[in-house]
């Protein structure tokens, strides 16, 4: 099996090479003859209940096969044993990188490409567009006005098109595994995601991997094995981009372990502030690049980041700050904040249980909090107002609120706080009457309906709740769903102002589909004054793990342990919410 490649190519990536093959041989004017025998074996690999890999590790000859025959047969084998295939290699490398970009748009097949290249000398997306403007394109033989139109029509369309991108969440396990995948390598020393996944972006639209190998680790072919992989759009010695299957595409970097911190630095940071830091060791006659640091030709730093920032004159910046936002400026100061941590959180402040819509009893959601190593939990049924949610009317909270302190009083593991997630209704008030809100520990509250009113009558709808000694957390406080709903209107400076005047918190929810506060107004919060909660809104068990979510959110806001009242103990939070009662 050593003379195998270390996983096996599935019959998916082998009919893929054989498809390429053929549309490239086409594009050539290649006898028709073999470009119909790479497609007619593509097709019968793809047809196969087998795996091709595993037909050639029990020794069977494929040239047996049906449309298969010995050439292809030798190349299937190749591409199984060794995860490469040089004849794919050496026809790529003949063939214009634009004309593979011209296969994938719909309606030009390889016949089209051939043509347009022939014809008008096209090789490039922006050299088809220019030529379909100046109408062109319909004198080309077997083109014509209507064609041209089909044409346009996509290239708008590829303009359009949103570029694919997923919730962090949704990233984590496709980096965990491509990390892995490539970790398996023999020569690879390292590997590291960079770009918006290191930075804790709420979304994150591609994923970058930097790999530092050996020379012969072939780590960029091994990349085109990765089982996810749909296909791929350029391939390098040190750098392959393919998309996977979910529509995400993966960048992989080759860089030498000596450049590793300078990459990094390149790839995680956003261009703004790459450009900065880049300007700011040019003043002092440095040259900052993807290989490091150099003065003159003398390189003096780039294995690692910390030394990178260290030899420009600058303290380390994590990479949640890296936005061009003032933290070079800190740097240089040495004023960059000590960052919140996940240890530095003391309790969850809102979470849901069975008893409204949430999975897990309230037992097991205090337990799971405990297990987290929390001083305190606080369980925050829904009320009555929010009815998809069978939220709790004044006498059923009243009950809950007894089984609750029944509850706190049978364990001792951790504390359980009384509270609700309380909604603002219409008119701004509260949606439990005050002698059921006079037995809560805190509330949160939050607005579940009317989305849509103007920015208006919401700044003071909400205004007018935390009028309401009993609000003490404002929860998502600008309501958005990413990607589902935008924030409702609402006068945020007036909103921050009242809540600094009335010490009403507001709450960084980690829920990934709200992250809400934003990085943006959560710091626009702090600075304003006003007190933040990190907190999960937890309904199962596992979605306590989502404070790491919420404290990467804190952090990209550049909030501290100070700003954020769950990493208080309870005495101390305690006299912050019996501020808003006096």
């Amino acid at each position: 099996m050593d003379a195998f490649a270390k996983e096996p190519v599935s019959n998916g990536r082998i009919a893929a090479a054989l498809e390429e093959i053929a549309d490239l041989l086409e594009i050539e004017d290649e006898n028709a003859f073999r470009v119909r025998a790479y497609r007619h074996g593509a097709r019968v690999v793809r047809g196969s209940a087998r795996g091709f890999a595993d037909m050639v590790a029990l020794g069977e000859d494929l040239a047996d096969l049906p449309g298969i025959g010995t050439s292809l047969a030798e190349k299937i084998e190749e591409l199984v044993r060794t995860g490469r295939l040089a004849y794919l290699d050496q026809v790529e490398g003949r063939t214009a990188p634009g004309l593979r970009e011209l296969l994938g748009l719909p309606g030009l097949g390889p016949r089209k490409v051939k043509a347009l290249r022939d014809g008008l000398g096209i090789t490039t997306l922006e050299q088809l567009e220019s030529a379909v403007m100046r109408s062109r394109v319909r004198g080309v033989p077997g083109f014509g006005a209507k064609t041209e139109a089909r044409i346009l029509a996509s290239l708008e369309h590829l303009h359009r098109r949103p570029v694919p991108h997923v919730l962090w969440p949704a990233a984590e396990p496709l980096v965990l595994a491509l990390t892995r995948h490539m970790e398996r390598i023999p020569g690879v020393t390292r590997v590291a995601a960079a770009g918006d996944y290191r930075r804790l972006r709420e979304t994150v639209d591609r994923i970058e991997l930097l790999v530092a190998a050996g020379r012969d680790a072939r780590a960029t072919e091994r990349l085109l094995e990765y089982e996810g992989t749909d296909r791929v759009v350029s391939r390098s010695a040190k750098r392959v981009k393919v998309v996977l299957r979910n529509g995400l595409s993966v960048d992989l970097h080759m860089v030498p372990a000596r450049s590793f911190g300078a990459a990094l630095f390149a790839h995680t940071g956003s261009d703004d502030h790459v450009a900065t830091v880049r300007r700011f060791a040019s003043k002092q006659g440095l040259a900052l690049d993807e290989r490091g640091v150099f003065r003159g030709d003398a390189r003096i730093a780039g294995r690692t980041e910390r030394e990178l920032y260290e030899s420009v004159g600058l303290g380390y910046i994590e990479p949640e700050l890296r936005e061009d936002r003032g933290e070079v400026e800190a740097a240089r100061a040495g004023a960059l904040p000590e960052l919140l941590t996940v240890a530095d959180i003391r309790g969850d402040l809102h979470v849901h249980t069975s008893v409204t819509n949430g999975r897990d009893s309230p037992r097991a959601m205090v337990d799971a909090a405990a297990e987290h190593g929390y001083e305190y939990v606080a369980i925050t049924e829904h009320t009555a107002s929010a009815r998809v949610s069978h939220g709790l009317d004044a006498e059923r909270m009243a009950r809950h609120l007894d089984r609750i302190e029944l509850l706190n009083d049978r364990q001792d593991r951790i504390r359980i706080l009384k509270s609700a997630e309380v909604d603002i209704l219409k008119d701004g008030s509260l949606d439990l009457p005050r002698r059921i809100l006079d037995r809560l520990d805190f509330t949160v509250s939050a607005i579940h309906s009317y989305f849509d009113l103007s920015a208006a009558p919401q700044t003071e709808r909400i205004l007018r709740a935390m009028d309401d000694p009993h609000l003490s957390i404002l929860a998502h406080p600008t309501g958005r769903l990413i990607d589902r709903r935008d924030p409702y209107a609402v006068d945020f400076e007036r909103i921050l102002a009242a809540a600094a005047e009335r010490h009403c918190a507001l709450e960084i929810n980690a829920q990934p589909e709200r992250c809400d506060l934003s990085d943006v107004l959560a710091r626009a919060a702090r600075d304003a004054g006003v007190a933040l909660v990190v907190a999960t809104d937890a309904h199962r068990k596992e979605q306590l793990d989502f404070m790491r979510l919420g404290v990467g959110q804190a952090r990209r806001a550049w909030l501290t342990a100070h700003d954020v009242l769950n990493t208080r103990s309870w005495k101390d939070l305690e006299r912050f919410f019996a501020q808003r009662r006096r």
